[in-house]
């Protein structure tokens, strides 16, 4: 066997990376003018889609060739026709969870960064959020506006024993790092007897929350701009929720703390994260976890560490939080599956 036998599948592989990378770009604009919804109503030429999705011929016959020789589309070779598999068209159409294509615009968008985060690679410090708003905003409600139009009700709220039980009853509820309150104002829909609150630095996200909120007509939801490191003493809650949010805090620990001190005895944490092991050796078989600790150096890591936070990242894992959790006095801890593999739930009881 010569030297350089072992270096073609390593080549492949870096050929595959970057033809990803390629793709993941085009699937953005695939998004961005419609073509995939276009692509749903039939088979079609280059022609017929161009002119079904208001299009330049030319520029969607070479995004077909590179969809189709991507495996995202196939092509009949007698019809010149393209389509869809039945069996793709869930994850890059329509308003299910299933659907991932806002993804792509998360990874394009982080790419813009790369020049500041390559300096801070040698220079320290880190890209402050607001450097990545308004996008990150509208990004993070296309892809978790689905997740919780399928998913809040049944998939995360049903699996906890006796919390709708509760909801129903009429508690107190905080969502803490709300974004633009779609959990909020599902969940204040749901179960009229309950009191919601959303808490997030972001004006812009708090203010798409108070108008969808104003929009369905609710009496029972309200939002502040609010650091959740200081929540105010004299309101106590039932239920508070973070999805996806205690390891891009500046001070983690801090929250975590509050969050104790603002439930009423008896009351829940619930606390969605990324599904990982805080120990690289147990993540290396997990689909998700290139993925995720890309995300997680391009954005989450940055923001904490550039407003003096730990830099804990999306993959600070399920022994980190645990400990984390037990520091800021829960002694109750329990990980259950939430209805998306790559997150768990966190039920932490007072």
């Amino acid at each position: 066997m010569s030297e350089s036998q072992p270096v073609k599948p390593f080549a492949e592989k870096l050929l595959d990376i970057y033809s990803g990378a390629v793709l993941t770009k085009l699937i953005r604009i695939g998004y961005e003018t419609g073509l995939f919804e276009a692509a749903l109503k039939g088979p079609a030429t280059s022609m017929e889609l161009s002119a079904r999705s208001g299009l330049k011929e030319r520029y969607v016959r070479e995004w077909l060739g590179a969809m189709t020789s991507g495996g995202i589309f196939k092509y009949d070779p007698l019809s010149k026709k393209y389509s869809i598999p039945e069996d793709h068209a869930p994850f890059l159409t329509g308003s299910t969870a299933s659907n991932m294509i806002p993804l792509s615009r998360l990874l394009e968008d982080h790419g813009k960064m790369i020049p500041k985060l390559t300096a801070c690679f040698k220079n320290g410090g880190g890209i402050p959020y607001s450097e990545f708003r308004p996008e990150f905003t509208d990004i993070m409600d296309d892809a978790w506006r689905r997740i919780f139009d399928e998913h809040l009700v049944e998939g995360f709220i049903g699996r906890v024993d006796g919390l709708k039980k509760k909801l129903l009853s009429g508690i107190r509820v905080l969502d803490i790092g709300c974004g633009t309150g779609h959990a909020v104002n599902i969940l204040a829909r749901e179960y009229p007897a309950s009191v919601f609150a959303g808490y997030d630095i972001a004006e812009d996200a708090i203010a798409a929350a108070r108008d969808e909120a104003e929009k369905m007509k609710l009496k029972n939801a309200e939002f502040e701009v609010l650091d959740v490191t200081k929540i105010p003493p004299d309101k106590k809650f039932g239920l508070i929720m973070a999805f996806d949010t205690i390891h891009d805090q500046q001070k983690p620990e801090k929250v975590l703390q509050e969050v104790k001190k603002a439930l009423v005895p008896g009351g829940t944490f619930f606390m969605v994260e990324f599904k990982f092991s805080s120990n690289l050796e147990k993540n290396l078989e997990n689909l998700f976890a290139p993925l995720y600790y890309g995300i997680s150096l391009m954005h989450c890591v940055t923001v904490s560490l550039a407003c003096g936070g730990p830099g804990l990242g999306a993959v600070w894992g399920e022994e980190s939080a645990r400990q984390m959790l037990a520091d800021a006095g829960f002694t109750d801890v329990k990980v259950i599956d939430s209805p998306r593999p790559q997150n768990c739930i966190f039920v932490c009881r007072h």
